[in-house]
């Protein structure tokens, strides 16, 4: 089984592209996502590629950009090319399933407002089946 699932932020804006083929939007991003701190070592960070593709990919460079928080779920594809100087370079990526995007904006005051959050559903082409129903006050926990 090849899934992931990562959280962070982005450490620049998300790169958007169309493949010439077929129009499919691409969008590349990297999440930077803290490593957790040991004893007696320091805290790092992992910078991660990720490759979202067709409507989410629209989605992820209108609503994502550096300083965003984002969780991703996808998989793991490794890869490799060669480099100018004639070196096989070796990648790691994550491709993309679903993105949700995290956190909120902050204004010139410093108070956070809501994220501007796409439609799941929209995104992802599924619709979503039966509708929330109102909470009553009398849940037992």
């Amino acid at each position: 089984m090849n899934n992931v699932i990562v959280i962070g932020g982005l450490p620049r804006d998300p790169e958007l592209s169309y493949t010439p083929n077929n129009s499919t939007a691409v969008c590349k991003f990297t999440l930077a996502v803290d490593r957790p701190r040991r004893q007696g070592e320091d805290a790092g960070t992992d910078y991660i590629r990720i490759t979202v593709f067709g409507r989410q990919a629209e989605a992820c460079d209108k609503y994502l950009s550096k300083g965003k928080k984002a969780a991703v779920m996808g998989r793991i594809q490794t890869g490799s090319y060669k480099n100018r100087e004639g070196v096989t370079v070796y990648t790691t990526d994550i491709l993309a399933e679903r993105v949700e995007f995290l956190g909120g904006n902050v204004n010139s005051n410093n108070t956070e407002k809501p994220a501007q959050n796409a439609n799941i559903s929209e995104i992802q082409g599924n619709a979503i089946e039966g509708s929330f129903s109102t909470v009553s006050d009398d849940i037992p926990f």
